[in-house]
């Protein structure tokens, strides 16, 4: 902990099931990128508004292909391009109800040996030679029986690397035109549910924090210190990689400056 500067109050009096690791040195972070709107413009973000701006922003498929690597794997550590060791890919399965859109989660299973217990999307390892949309499509379907011809992959959002277990991850974005059915594959999810994404913009909903490790991390400042992002849900907390990757969803969502573009203008298109 940074003796100069006071431990982050993250949700006081939520109670959720995850371990969270400690840095070694952690930071106060900055206000949500949307905390400067006002609480109607953050409600009433239907389908066809996050998909206008996914055109908007270059993360639809009519608009832009999806990147072949992940652009941070260039800027880790000494500027080495270090190769993938897995490949892996999330959906981002959206569906609208009573106006708003919704997106589906799931906690993973406590007996996996990796990230277990943590919020994530539908999602995990490419097989040999599968591209990013089956292996998300395929995905979702072993863990929570959402099937491929039930949603409409419609766009991406920045792929990225998680120094932990040396996997890329590329998130598909993919829409439903009713909300469905899952079912919870128990070796590997123990619970699915779904959020609005009004309700993750909620500024008590949100918390950056600002952590330091002993190795470099992409995006870290000038003393090291790179951000981490937190979403409280009612009965568990986000944060992480999926933290991540929902943060850019309601950037774009939201119309907002993404904090971490810049980092990802180096991805390039296949």
């Amino acid at each position: 902990m940074s003796p100069d500067l006071p431990a982050p109050t993250r949700f006081s009096g939520h109670v959720y099931p995850q371990n969270i690791p400690v840095p070694d040195e952690i930071r106060p972070g900055r206000p949500a990128p949307w905390s400067h709107l006002r609480e109607t413009q953050r409600s009433g973000l239907t389908l066809a508004t996050v998909e206008a701006r996914l055109r908007q922003r270059g993360r639809h498929f009519s608009s832009a292909p999806l990147p072949r690597e992940a652009a941070e794997l260039r800027v880790i550590v000494d500027d080495e391009e270090r190769p993938i060791t897995r490949a892996s890919a999330v959906l981002v399965a959206l569906y609208e109800a009573a106006g708003e859109t919704r997106v589906i989660l799931t906690r993973r299973s406590r007996e996996l040996r990796n990230h277990r217990g943590e919020i994530s999307f539908p999602g995990g390892r490419s097989d040999l030679g599968e591209d990013p949309v089956t292996t998300a499509l395929r995905e979702a379907d072993e863990e929570v029986a959402l099937r491929a011809d039930q949603v409409e992959v419609i766009g991406w959002l920045s792929p990225l690397v998680t120094l932990a277990s040396g996997s890329a991850i590329w998130p598909i974005v993919a829409t439903l035109a009713d909300e469905p059915t899952l079912h919870a594959n128990p070796n590997e999810v123990e619970h699915v549910f779904s959020v609005s994404l009004r309700d993750l913009a909620r500024d008590e909903n949100f918390v950056e924090e600002r952590w330091r490790r002993p190795t470099a991390r992409p995006g870290a400042d000038a003393e090291g210190f790179f951000p981490i992002y937190f979403f409280r849900t009612p009965a568990d907390v986000i944060w992480g990689a999926t933290a991540r990757v929902v943060t850019e969803l309601l950037c774009v969502a939201l119309d907002v400056p993404w904090p971490e573009e810049d980092r990802f203008e180096g991805s390039r298109p296949e």
